[in-house]
């Protein structure tokens, strides 16, 4: 018997010195050749061991949590009213929103879809729709279905004062002789009212059981404090994290289906859509969908002369005193060069009275605050106009104005009335189920052992909907 293959006869292995004082292939592994698996070089390299965060702090949410509240809810849907104004006031606009005179007959038609509810003995003011300077006071004579008889105090006919066409009219009060009867007729309030409702949503994590006990050579440290050499733990972390952003995204950018015109409707989940017929509602309404529906849209604001028009929108709307704004650094910029130099106090883009002269206190907030008028703004960047990944990345919206206010409604679950931020969220939640923020695992790792199969799965959800109450007074500023 001999050997088949031996290592120690002559002519069957190599004289070459191994010995040597040059790098060769011969005397060291290549980190980067799979051939020999990398690691098992002679040489090892200066290792970072880890990873570099080179975009910094990367989730975009947080913001509704500074602006807004939480609160739970038992139903498929929020519903809430919001008052109307107080006075009567007509303007001629379009469609069937008409206010219309006849200077030559004294009367003023509305189109139809507006009520009369000018009384005989009110007293108004008609003015030009075009450019709103000719004036004409009046006193109603007659008022039935929608054409208004007002007779001018000046004069005999409007003529004298207008032409025919469109008109604005405004009631002030009312006129009466001496032991006359009462005025005909009352004004009953009415309210509007809105509703929003929840959406369901989900995400998940999975891996192996064999990859949970790897271990990698990249030590991992990310938003949340995870940090580790298993890159699993980075990957559930970055997933939990994603989430958390999704989530309130969502309340930002979510859209209310259409019935009978969207394309998810009559699909099956199995095919991406939401399984629903046409009667149902799908979708919630978010931030800037309430805004642009129910609130007010600015382009393109560049001058202290634009902003001076956001003042009188406010003062046309609820003239709520202190507001928040939250904007892209284009904007920033240009309202730091806006109130630069017109404030006293100004120093460094903030003028700290508003908060008790405390540089420190509006640094600590985030906020650089002015005045303005008869108005305080408090402004700060809003990270997610700014991302590249986000809104940063498209460029249409640079801002929202957000009033500091809160609003008096009626909580059926404590049964009375309480005070609830203009923007708040409504989660469901049950004495069995609180749905919040929902995170579980399945599988057979990590714990968990209620499948056979060797994974581990973490799954997240969250049912919510965001209310914005009195929409008119935010202001969404766009780049057209």
């Amino acid at each position: 018997m001999a050997f088949n293959t031996s290592l120690g006869l002559a002519g069957d292995y190599s004289l070459t010195s191994s010995p040597s004082q040059t790098v060769s292939a011969n005397t060291y592994f290549d980190l980067a050749n799979t051939a020999n698996q990398g690691w098992a070089q002679q040489y090892l390299p200066e290792l970072y061991d880890q990873e570099i965060e080179r975009y910094g702090n990367r989730t975009i949410g947080g913001f509704l949590s500074m602006v807004g509240a939480e609160m739970p809810m038992e139903s498929d849907q929020v519903v809430w009213s919001e008052q109307n104004r107080l006075h009567l006031a007509y303007k001629n606009k379009t469609g069937n929103e008409t206010c219309v005179a006849d200077v030559s007959e004294n009367t003023i038609t509305l189109g139809s879809d507006y009520t009369n509810s000018v009384r005989v003995g009110a007293t108004i003011i008609v003015t030009d729709s075009a450019t709103g300077l000719l004036t004409i006071v009046c006193r109603v004579s007659a008022s039935a279905s929608q054409v208004i008889t007002a007779q001018p105090y000046a004069t005999a006919l409007m003529s004298s004062v207008l032409s025919d066409g469109g008109v604005n009219v405004f009631v002030f009060g009312s006129e009466f002789a001496k032991g006359s009867a009462s005025m005909v007729g009352e004004l009953n309030p009415t309210f509007t009212k809105y509703d929003n409702r929840p959406i369901i949503i989900k995400d998940h994590f999975k891996i192996s059981g064999s990859d949970t006990a790897q271990i990698g050579w990249i030590e991992t440290t990310d938003e949340s404090g995870a940090s580790g050499y298993s890159w699993y733990l980075k990957a559930a972390s970055e997933t939990r994290m994603r989430f958390d952003d999704y989530v309130e995204l969502s309340m930002i950018e979510a859209v209310k289906g259409v019935p009978g015109t969207s394309a998810i409707e009559n699909t099956t989940i199995a095919n991406g859509g939401l399984g629903m017929t046409a009667a149902d509602d799908f979708g919630t309404e978010g931030l800037f969908q309430a805004i642009e529906t129910r609130g007010n849209v600015f382009e393109d604001l560049a001058s202290l002369a634009d902003f001076d028009l956001v003042l009188k929108n406010l003062d046309k709307q609820g003239a709520i005193e202190e507001n928040m704004l939250y904007v892209n650094r284009d904007l920033a910029l240009t309202i730091d060069d806006m109130v630069a130099g017109l404030n006293s106090n100004y120093q460094g883009g903030a003028s700290f009275g508003v908060f008790s002269n405390s540089a420190d206190m509006a640094l600590n907030l985030g906020f650089s605050g002015f005045r303005r008028g008869s108005y305080d703004f408090y402004k700060s960047d809003w990270k997610y106009l700014n991302d590249a990944a986000g809104r940063g990345g498209f460029g249409d919206i640079s801002g929202v104005l957000i009033p500091a206010g809160t609003s008096s409604v009626y909580d059926e679950s404590m049964g009375r009335n309480v005070k609830r931020p203009f923007l708040h969220i409504r989660y469901r939640k049950s004495q069995t189920d609180d749905r919040r923020m929902k995170s579980w695992v399945t599988g057979s790792v990590g714990g968990a052992s209620y499948t056979g199969e060797d994974v581990m799965e973490v799954h997240y959800l969250s049912e919510r909907c965001l209310v914005t109450q009195a929409a008119n007074n935010f202001i969404l500023m766009k780049e057209s």
